[in-house]
């Protein structure tokens, strides 16, 4: 069926305003009949199962293809979310921390903004996917699919969060519609539990493998929904984009199942390669002990692992938590993240990047403007190049020398005006030295790795399209205290109005991408978005309008990035 003439049936089997949706609609896979709702123009299924429940022996391990039969199965409700890992503290090393009740806010939003409302129905049994659609789409439509990874910084995230109505209406609207379907994958010590244990037994990256299940459920599945297993885009924001480009690199870049591609394209928003040591390294190892001391299992004669997987979820919850949380002291030193593992991941996803170990399609890797305001809320002064050195050796990168870290942080001006928010005229900072420290974590985890990230791949394979932006909708005249930062770009791009630029602009070059593998191509844009390799110039969205800005601020904190990765290991 040509687009046209698909679009026309599309549209045609919409409610008109005021009509009444059916109750239901039923759709037969191999694993039963799905029930799904239907709520002005858009069909959600929402809470299938794809995997066995990874509960008791399964606790930590790979994820088992579902195994029983559904039969007809209520896809109705508001799906589980899988239990949360640390959130909160320490917010202080040596000294209290100063942040107030308005940063604790500041931090909250980003939480929302990345993971979502906290969910109200928890379970360890949480391998779900949903699939929505426009109305009246069936079997054979053969709709473009886009695939959707939360973020959550490895320990927070749900799927009923980020509802595709908005984006599948606009899909409607523009003569794109597709089919949405999101996610649910493990986080924190379920997902993600590091150490020596887990590497033996061949149960690291729990959480990536969930994800990898849930598009192989995908290319088994979708096509009865009206869905094209072919075209398949995979889109994450934060930890949901690290994951993106975790399942670029995963098995050495061997994205194929039953012999066919699993995706097609890859939208990463703040979030890229991440360099992180093995997981059995010292930082693998000191998460996996803690635990096992916090849980009661030193000595056990059944072994840590055994003895972990026996306690009750409450209990084993409390002692995974036991470690430090997203936003504390340490903050982006994650505790809990995808790891090399030497199966899943064979390498850092950097190295693997730079090995050409990578599934090749079209990418779009983007920033907010000021990534790290909100992660540096509960530490205190850093207002000298010795207590940040000191701060980042500790913390974030064991391999490095003294020297190193030193030369990286003398490439960040000690100036409040040079600091993240950037380009802001406010004259002070809630503690000395938090501008400053607020550009380097922002820079090493997020922007600037996204920048080396796209050198990586223009470098090696130049032939894999990209494209990147930075985003600067909440600049408000240098008087955001902090700045766009992270996790802006969600409300605008899951709720925002299609009035406003940066929601209808962002909207559509998505849309393009997902139907055409360009983000120019399809629905006219009102700027010419060139791929980075061709001038290193991003699309720079603005809140009135957009623009290209070339990618070449901070370079020098950039050079040293590239040429020093190794050692700048998580």
């Amino acid at each position: 069926m040509k687009a046209t003439a698909l679009v026309a049936l599309v549209a045609g089997l919409l409610p008109i305003a005021g009509a009444v949706p059916a109750q239901n609609v039923n759709v037969t896979i191999p694993s039963g009949t799905i029930i799904g709702s239907v709520d002005n123009g858009v069909e959600s299924f929402r809470g299938i199962p794809y995997a066995d429940p990874p509960i008791g022996d399964l606790r930590f391990k790979p994820p088992v293809r579902l195994s029983r039969h559904l039969g007809e199965f209520d896809a109705t409700r508001k799906p589980v979310a899988c239990h949360l890992g640390p959130i909160f503290g320490p917010f202080a090393d040596t000294e209290d921390t100063t942040a107030t009740f308005a940063e604790i806010n500041v931090a909250i939003s980003v939480l929302k903004d990345t993971a979502g409302d906290t969910p109200s129905n928890f379970d360890e049994d949480c391998l779900i996917i949903n699939v929505q659609r426009p109305q009246g789409v069936e079997a054979g439509a053969n709709l473009p699919v886009l695939f959707w990874i939360y973020g959550g910084g490895f320990v927070a995230g749900s799927t009923p969060p980020f509802d595709g109505k908005n984006l599948i209406t606009t899909g409607v609207q523009l003569n794109q519609p597709f089919v949405y379907v999101s996610v649910n994958y493990r986080v924190g010590g379920w997902g993600f539990m590091p150490g020596e244990e887990i590497l033996r037994e061949g149960s690291g990256n729990a959480g990536l493998r969930d994800q990898r299940m849930g598009l192989e459920w995908v290319a088994d599945n979708i096509a009865e929904f009206g869905g094209d297993p072919t075209r398949v885009i995979i889109w994450g924001e934060s930890a949901g984009a690290i994951s993106v480009f975790d399942q670029l690199v995963l098995y050495d870049g061997n994205a194929t199942y039953k012999g066919e591609e699993l995706f097609h394209g890859a939208i990463m928003n703040s979030g890229t390669a991440l360099p992180t040591d093995p997981l059995n390294g010292p930082k693998g190892e000191a998460i996996y002990s803690a635990v096992v001391k916090a849980a009661g299992c030193e000595g056990k004669p059944e072994g840590s692992l055994s003895c972990l997987r026996d306690l009750h979820n409450d209990d084993f919850a409390a002692a995974a938590n036991s470690v430090p949380g997203i936003f504390s002291y340490p903050s982006l030193a994650l505790s809990y993240l995808p790891r090399p593992d030497g199966t899943v991941l064979t390498d850092s996803p950097d190295a693997l990047a730079k090995e050409g170990k990578f599934h090749k399609v079209p990418v779009i890797m983007g920033s907010q403007e000021d990534e790290g305001t909100a992660f540096t809320l509960f530490q205190v002064n850093m207002g000298t190049d010795e207590k940040i050195v000191n701060y980042l050796s500790k913390y974030y990168f064991g391999d490095a020398t003294i020297d190193q870290i030193s030369e990286f942080v003398g490439t960040y001006s000690d100036k409040i005006s040079d600091g993240s928010p950037f380009r802001s005229i406010l004259p002070t900072e809630l503690y000395p030295g938090k501008r400053r420290i607020a550009a380097i974590l922002g820079d090493m985890v997020f922007d600037l790795m996204r920048r080396v990230t796209l050198q990586i791949f223009a470098e090696n394979h130049p032939e894999v399209p990209s494209w990147s932006y930075l985003s600067s909708y909440d600049y408000n005249l240098g008087l955001n205290p902090v700045g766009t930062k992270h996790g802006s770009d969600m409300p605008v791009f899951f709720n925002g109005s299609n009035d406003d630029l940066p929601t209808i602009s962002g909207r559509t070059y998505y849309l393009n991408f997902l139907y055409e593998l360009d983000p120019n191509n399809g629905t006219q844009v009102d700027v010419l978005w060139p791929q980075w390799k061709e001038g290193r110039q991003l699309l720079w969205y603005n809140k009135k309008n957009n623009s290209l800005r070339n990618d070449t601020y901070r370079e020098s904190s950039y050079d040293f990035m590239l040429k020093n990765i190794d050692s700048l290991r998580f």
